[in-house]
């Protein structure tokens, strides 16, 4: 339930992650962004519609650790000077600390720490993080970073005293491995936050780890604070947050600038674990579980009432979550009932208490024996399809096995699918990407980078593309 300080773990043995194939999901605008001339906070519409300034007469994170498990981080940007903890590299060759971010192409470690813990400051030109107190723990994954990687750098940053662990990055389907790093976090009192996947790189259902149970897996909002279309969804969905137009800082080579525009979940992912740093440093005895709790119960209930694949349990409410009155918890709610026996509690008053899983597609009374008896008949009549199902399952199969072994060659056998541990390949139309390769959600730049110019450069900022480029 609460608990002090979080005890240190020794590093052990890894485990592989998911076998899934990562395709990325962000898309970064690579216009070129404002300069110290420009005021960078005017183009940070989400601080106001999340009412970050009211968050931040309460709190701005002190204290707490945030993991950033991407490509890197520029530690020499203005908005990140002296955010960043000694961090560590995953791959041969990449920075020994972390401090760099060498994705030329997008700078995608260093906008997603930009966008959790820039500075702010000077009068209006610089990023303001939605927690601007809080340190940045940069773990950098390569190129072709593999599920080993990945599952690797969770436990070193579990392990080095992170309390939130940032995920904008994921894969297809499933997999045992993604689910026992995710448990090592938890057991560790650790919060995880990762993103649901983009449509535009084929996530057409919740990415892994999103979609382990217990992560706060985020989906996109737009500006009108409407499920972003760009947005993959699914039953796994807790949160909901802003993930289009976003500003975020940049590494040099990028595109000449020191800031661009950006879209996608790990934006949207890179709020949230903002938000949850907010949460830990305002109330410090509370446990991994009940920040969870706190966040998904005062959540702004949209869509459909109570949790929807779309909006999960509603979209960040981050004022509510810092003040709200929200009864404590033994576990992580989204566990289910059959492990922690709790579901999210709502601070009052809001929709949020509405919140529940959904009820039987069917229900009767057994007020009377009447009700009584359509109960069984009904249970038996089920018991009977299931049987006959089964039994039609068991025959094509074996009718199957026949034809196999007649066409097959002597001492030949059909090949086996996917290898035990790894996840299902991806279906049609999803990208392939490198062999067991993670990147972080993002596809290539829309439109032409700009000219080389001096870092940071000046000049404003160029209106975002047109919508239909945006997905």
């Amino acid at each position: 339930m609460v608990t002090g300080k979080r005890p240190r773990g020794v590093s052990r043995s890894v485990a592989a992650l998911v076998a899934a194939v990562l395709a990325g999901a962000s898309a970064l605008l690579v216009a070129p962004a404002p300069a110290q001339a420009y005021p960078v906070r005017d183009q940070q519409w989400y601080l106001d519609a999340l009412r970050v300034p009211a968050a931040h007469e309460l709190t701005r994170g002190q204290g707490v650790v945030v993991a950033v498990v991407d490509s890197g981080v520029y530690a020499g940007h203005p908005d990140l000077k002296g955010q960043l903890l000694p961090g560590r590299s995953f791959y041969p060759g990449g920075p020994a600390n972390g401090w760099s971010d060498p994705d030329r192409e997008k700078g995608h470690g260093t906008a997603v720490a930009g966008i959790i813990a820039g500075r702010g400051g000077g009068d209006g030109t610089r990023e303001l993080g939605i927690a601007p107190q809080a340190r940045i723990l940069p773990v950098a994954l390569g190129p072709k970073t593999s599920q080993w990687d990945v599952l690797a750098g969770v436990r070193w940053a579990v392990d080095q005293g992170a309390d939130v662990v940032n995920l904008s990055l994921g894969g297809f389907g499933s997999n045992v491995d993604s689910t026992r790093a995710v448990e090592y976090a938890q057991s560790r009192n650790v919060v995880v936050v990762a993103g649901t996947g983009n449509r535009s790189q084929g996530f057409d259902e919740v990415a892994t780890p999103a979609n382990v149970p217990g992560v706060i897996a985020v989906s996109g909002t737009d500006r009108s604070g409407k499920v972003w279309s760009g947005s993959a969804t699914g039953p796994e969905t807790v949160l909901a947050a802003p993930a289009v137009s976003i500003m975020a800082p940049l590494p040099p080579g990028v595109n000449g600038s020191a800031y661009g525009l950006s879209q996608g979940t790990s934006f949207a992912t890179a709020i949230v674990s903002g938000a949850a740093a907010l949460v830990r440093a305002r109330y410090p005895k509370l446990d991994a579980a009940n920040v969870v709790n706190r966040l998904v119960g005062t959540a702004r209930d949209q869509g459909a009432a109570g949790r929807d694949p779309e909006y999960g349990f509603g979209s960040l409410d981050l004022v509510r979550a810092l003040t709200a009155t929200v009864p404590t918890v033994e576990g992580n709610p989204l566990l289910g009932a059959s492990k922690s026996g709790t579901q999210p509690s709502a601070g009052s008053p809001s929709r949020a208490a509405d919140r529940r899983d959904d009820g039987p597609a069917l229900s009767f009374g057994v007020a009377d024996g009447w009700g009584a008896a359509v109960q069984v008949g009904l249970c038996l009549l089920g018991v009977l399809v299931a049987v006959a199902v089964v039994v039609a399952l068991v025959v094509a199969n074996r009718r199957a096995r026949r034809r196999k072994a007649a066409g097959a060659a002597p001492g030949h056998h059909p090949p086996a699918g996917v290898p035990p541990g790894v996840g299902g390949a991806p279906g049609p139309g999803r990208p392939t990407g490198p062999p067991g390769g993670w990147h972080p959600y993002q596809h290539r730049p829309v439109g032409q980078p700009a000219p080389p110019r001096p870092y940071p450069p000046g000049g404003p900022v160029p209106p975002a593309p047109p919508a239909d480029q945006q997905r």
